[in-house]
């Protein structure tokens, strides 16, 4: 999958967030997305994902997905989104089942370091494990586009190196991500784009 867009404006409230933004990424890339707090990088993943509509502006997939471009992507924000009571392999399971993935949750918790931990309630992790658990769904909702917004919030330095190895994996199987950050990330993105500052 092939993805753009050209002239993207966002407007929250009345008030404009970014106007006139462009990328483009094709399979295997990655870009980031930096700025200043309120500059619209989050703002600019929901778009992408389609939980937000530009003001202005397209978005452009090819092959364009039959059920939008939202079906093709995983959107990681900064919520975890884990059910306390839940172990984490019913936790994993259900989010499999959101996304209509078939990732094997062994493995997927194997690659991020918590196997060992699969029938644990959710209730019973560390802030840092709750963040492993939620990069553990990227890999079984199995989705070409990855939008990650500040997904090292949380990690250690290993499982940031962790972090660094999912996304080189998942880029080297012609997978595509866009992630905002604050600071760099364990691996080199193929493109940049910086937003400007909040008007």
């Amino acid at each position: 999958m092939r993805l753009s867009g050209e002239g993207l404006a966002a407007t929250r409230g009345g008030r404009t967030v970014f106007e006139d933004v462009g990328f483009a990424l094709a399979p295997g890339e990655m870009l980031v997305v930096t700025g200043p707090n309120g500059s619209g990088k989050s703002t600019l993943l929901r778009l992408v994902a389609g939980l937000l509509r530009p003001s202005a502006g397209a978005l452009r997939a090819e092959p364009a997905p039959e059920a939008g471009l939202g079906s093709a992507a995983h959107y990681f924000g900064h919520l975890d989104a884990l059910k306390p009571a839940l172990t984490v392999a019913d936790n994993l399971g259900f989010w499999r089942r959101v996304y209509g993935g078939t990732g094997d949750l062994e493995a997927a918790l194997d690659a991020v370091g918590l196997a060992h931990l699969i029938d644990l309630p959710a209730e019973r992790l560390s802030a840092g494990q709750k963040r492993r658990v939620a990069l553990a769904r990227l890999l079984v909702s199995e989705r070409p586009l990855w939008l990650l917004d500040e997904p090292a919030t949380a990690l250690d330095a290993a499982a940031e190196a962790m972090l660094g190895r999912l996304i080189a994996a998942h880029l080297h199987g012609g997978g595509l991500v866009m992630a905002a950050i604050h600071r760099p990330l364990a691996i080199e993105p193929t493109a940049r784009l910086a937003l400007g500052p909040a008007p």
